[in-house]
């Protein structure tokens, strides 16, 4: 009888090995006692997707009984909503699922997804996205990560967010990761609530290597001509700088603005910590939007500094910029000079400011810088209505433009019409042929 189930096992060995699964990696384990019971199994696992590679990288799956341990929890999986199509990219991350008791591992987790606000419809993406969820336990990571993240400030409500979009931040550990990540973000400036907000909106940064990635990224700004106190309004800016390629995309654009737009070095800084996407446009957004300017009669020079000034320029809707252009010239027959002066004429609507305003400022007899006309809010706009005349220190006081302004209004119309569906950026390298 001993030789028999022998002589049985080894011919179950010998059908895995056909496999390419090595029956060593299997040894101690109960496995089924005839090959038709094996093949049985192997072919379920086949109809899931997984192809004898997927079996051979994680053999102890075979010791799962198909009606007792599989079955159980496909079917669980299925009534929580995980498609069909996504079980074998989640198999392949986390066969171990196949192991579990539903109602020991795998319930407590959902309830726990559920507990953190995550919408019943978002925990099966959740899994999909992120499996080796199934086999955390509560009262590790998952409590801690989440523990800290509201410490730090994100808001409660937001939780369920952050996790649907980014499961991995609970399998993140504190200590090792996540701590020296906002540590380090504070140590450039940025204040504990805004990298909150930031996570809040953009998760996925957690998942920046702080060494590989946001350090040396940090560097390269620095290497670029971006001054130290501008680093924090730059990453609060534009968080996923933390996390592309940075060094060479900083080559290649300090190379375009130098080339086509007669930026410096030094300068080519400014229009980072102005508008740190700037160094995802692509070349023929920046060629068109600069050939654009320079047939509107500015100078060369002249482009420089108004990018520099305001680099949004090359980010605008062109038709747009056409419409207010010609309104600028043929309208409010102003000189070219006081564009080159507040460049950021461009990014205000035409007809929800600039024409409302001007034709105000006409009928009240005013003459008025650009900056004065457009810098301000709505409510000043309408207090300065009521002057009769325009102070002398006012006007130069406001003859500057401020980047926080235009950073406050462009954050607040994410969508907004101005932007270039033309100049995404895509880091074209194409030329722009007029």
């Amino acid at each position: 009888m001993e030789r028999g189930r022998a002589a049985r096992r080894a011919d179950v060995d010998a059908f895995l090995a056909s496999l390419g699964v090595d029956p060593g990696e299997l040894a101690g384990l109960e496995l089924p006692a005839t090959v038709d019971v094996m093949r049985e199994r192997v072919e379920f696992l086949h109809s899931l997707g997984l192809s004898n590679e997927d079996l051979a990288a994680y053999p102890l799956v075979l010791g799962c009984s198909v009606r007792k341990n599989m079955v159980p929890v496909l079917d669980y999986l299925g009534k929580l909503g995980v498609r069909q199509d996504a079980l074998p990219d989640l198999l392949r991350h986390y066969p171990q699922v196949l192991h579990a008791s539903v109602v020991v591992d795998l319930a407590p987790v959902v309830k726990y997804l559920q507990g953190m606000d995550v919408r019943p419809l978002d925990v099966p993406r959740v899994l999909e996205r992120y499996p080796e969820l199934l086999g955390f336990k509560l009262e590790g990571t998952m409590s801690t990560s989440v523990a800290y993240l509201v410490g730090t400030g994100v808001a409660r409500r937001q939780v369920g967010s952050v996790i649907t979009r980014f499961p991995e931040v609970l399998g993140m550990r504190v200590g090792k990761i996540i701590k020296p990540f906002v540590e380090h973000l504070e140590g450039i400036g940025l204040q504990r609530l805004a990298i909150a907000r930031i996570i809040e909106k953009k998760p996925y940064v957690l998942g920046f290597g702080l060494e590989d990635k946001v350090k040396p990224n940090i560097e390269s700004l620095l290497e670029f001509g971006v001054r130290k106190e501008a680093l924090a309004s730059i990453v609060a800016q534009y968080p996923d700088i933390l996390g592309i390629e940075l060094r060479d995309k900083l080559v290649a654009q300090q190379s375009l603005f130098e080339s086509s737009i007669l930026v410096s070095s030094e300068d080519f800084g400014r229009v980072i910590e102005r508008m740190p996407q700037a160094i995802s446009l692509g070349r023929t957004a920046v060629l068109k939007h600069v050939n654009f300017l320079t047939a509107c009669g500015f100078l060369l020079s002249q482009v420089s500094k108004m990018v520099v000034a305001c680099p949004q320029l090359l980010a605008l809707n062109m038709d747009i910029m056409k419409m207010s252009f010609e309104y600028f010239q043929n309208e409010m027959e102003r000189d070219l000079e006081e564009l080159v002066e507040f460049p950021a004429f461009f990014t205000y609507g035409l007809e929800s400011t600039v024409r409302p305003r001007h034709e105000m400022v006409v009928k009240k007899g005013f003459t008025c810088s650009l900056a004065w006309l457009l810098n301000c809010s709505d409510a000043k706009f309408d207090e300065r209505m009521k002057y009769d005349t325009i102070g002398i220190e006012e006007m130069e006081a406001e003859n500057s433009f401020d980047m926080n302004t235009l950073s406050e209004r462009v954050d607040e119309e994410e969508e907004d019409e101005h932007l270039d569906d033309d100049s995404d950026y895509d880091g074209t390298d194409d030329e722009y042929i007029e």
